[in-house]
């Protein structure tokens, strides 16, 4: 039986498993800006209401709560790790959904992530500071590419890998930390995802009370949106701390939270109609029975829509429909 769930009215209709980005990203590598910085969303949104957090409920005597899976890591291993001309890949973590890369150089850097067409690029810090990029595409065959800035927007390769992934199973990119969702064991967001997952007896609960808690204590940052810069990256914990962001924050928290309590969650960054806003929103994965949120009813085993931003906000009616409006174009 459907079960209701009040998560607003912006958790849109279910979108199917699977699908990475199909493209063709050669060298130079065009930048891409992070959401936010190509539209101004204040128009879409209507004033926003004095918010506060929600009292909790009280526990019943019997109640038991829900039950996190162990905490999945991602780590960079130097003892595992491969490479030349100060780059350094470590492969150990495939079958857990990532790659690991870390680099010393005197120019900027890129990391390419390819499977066959679908195409990712990323910065990677040049002072040797680890960065951990997910296999969203899937099982197959990956190159993984060191780039170094030569020009403008050209790039010289310095090292590139090929290896064979066999996921342990099709979530576990979305479990795990990454450049885009980056948090661990000690991080604050990590914390109170629990504390809130504690008082709630299922996955379907816990979503529940991590998307009220966003939607009551982070509001969005108007000005960072129009004033973000290329390469920026989101941190949980200062979205957190400050109790702003835009929506790149939003995505990059609400995954934070919920990939901790061992619920798959996904980025996406991609498109909303109307006016083509260049967005970020979430995608999270339940295995329970089917369940009914305002008019729009998400079938169990799938992939549901959660959009943290347009719901904290007040978006204004226009965007919120069937899903429809939405192209997604890059998950992380």
């Amino acid at each position: 039986m459907a079960r209701i769930i009040k998560l607003w009215s912006t958790l849109f209709l279910l979108l199917c498993l699977g699908g990475c980005i199909q493209g063709h990203t050669d060298i130079p590598i065009e930048e891409t800006p992070p959401p936010s910085s190509k539209a101004d969303f204040s128009s879409a949104y209507s004033s926003q209401s004095e918010t506060s957090t929600p009292a909790p409920s009280p526990v019943p005597a019997d109640f038991t709560p829900y039950q996190a899976p162990e905490f999945a890591r991602a780590d960079f291993d130097p003892s595992a790790a491969q490479g030349e001309n100060g780059v350094l890949i470590d492969l150990s973590g495939l079958s857990k959904g990532y790659v690991a890369a870390a680099a010393n150089s005197d120019s900027r850097m890129k990391f390419r992530v390819e499977m066959g067409e679908q195409i990712y690029n990323y910065d990677l810090p040049s002072d040797g500071t680890p960065a951990i990029y997910p296999l969203q595409c899937g099982d197959g065959t990956y190159v993984f590419r060191a780039l170094k800035n030569t020009a403008g927007q050209k790039y010289a390769e310095l090292y590139s890998t090929e290896a064979s992934v066999q996921l342990e199973d099709e979530f576990q990119p979305f479990l795990r930390p990454s450049q885009y969702v980056d948090y661990n064991e000690d991080s604050q967001c990590v914390k109170l995802a629990g504390e809130l997952a504690s008082r709630q007896p299922d996955e379907l609960g816990v979503v529940e009370s991590v998307f009220d808690y966003i939607c009551a204590n982070v509001s969005y940052d108007k000005e960072k949106a129009v004033t973000v810069k290329k390469g920026y990256l989101p941190r949980p914990d200062d979205t957190l701390s400050t109790g702003k962001g835009i929506c790149f924050d939003y995505a990059s928290l609400a995954a934070a939270m919920l990939r901790s309590q061992g619920i798959p969650t996904k980025m996406v960054l991609g498109n909303v109609q109307p006016g083509g806003l260049y967005h970020a929103w979430n995608m999270f994965y339940t295995k329970e029975s089917g369940w009914v949120t305002v008019e729009y009813e998400v079938e169990s085993n799938s992939w549901s829509r959660l959009d943290m931003t347009f719901a904290a906000n007040g978006a204004d009616s226009q965007f919120i429909g069937d899903g429809t409006n939405y192209t997604d174009l890059y998950f992380y």
